[in-house]
């Protein structure tokens, strides 16, 4: 039970990160304007995929750009992140989800660090079970 409710507060966390980025920035596009639940439910499935092609494809994407990972000091990671929001806007196309990020540069790379920051905080905030185990056995 413990690891199907750390997929699932991941799903809301990624959820959570989605949504804000579709509020702060004006080039992406998520759930239908004031159809609330409908909304909640794009956020949601659209979270899924995000994490499902983060699994997938992050590590793989993270190990080619490695030396420009390297030579950037990290920042060639806000590219990667801008790949995988562009590509889970590309797949929620395909299945009709109303989930859209208009432009690569500006618009996938600025919420790819809004979705990095939301995560970041709130999975700090969150705590995970695996680490308090960890930690619990020092």
């Amino acid at each position: 039970m413990g690891w199907l409710l750390g997929v699932l507060v991941k799903i809301v966390i990624n959820g959570l990160a989605l949504w804000l980025a579709g509020v702060i920035v004006p080039g992406i596009h998520i759930g239908e304007q004031g159809n609330t639940s409908s909304t909640v439910a794009t956020v949601l499935v659209v979270a899924i995929i995000f994490g499902i092609v983060n699994v997938l494809l992050r590590p793989i994407l993270t190990l080619l750009s490695l030396p420009f990972i390297i030579f950037t000091l990290g920042l060639f990671l806000l590219v990667v992140n801008a790949i995988l929001l562009q590509l889970t806007s590309w797949v929620s196309g395909n299945l009709d989800l109303a989930f859209h990020v208009d432009h690569f540069f500006w618009d996938a790379i600025l919420g790819g660090l809004i979705i990095a920051i939301v995560a970041s905080i709130l999975n700090a905030v969150i705590p995970d079970r695996d680490r308090a185990r960890a930690r619990s056995r020092r």
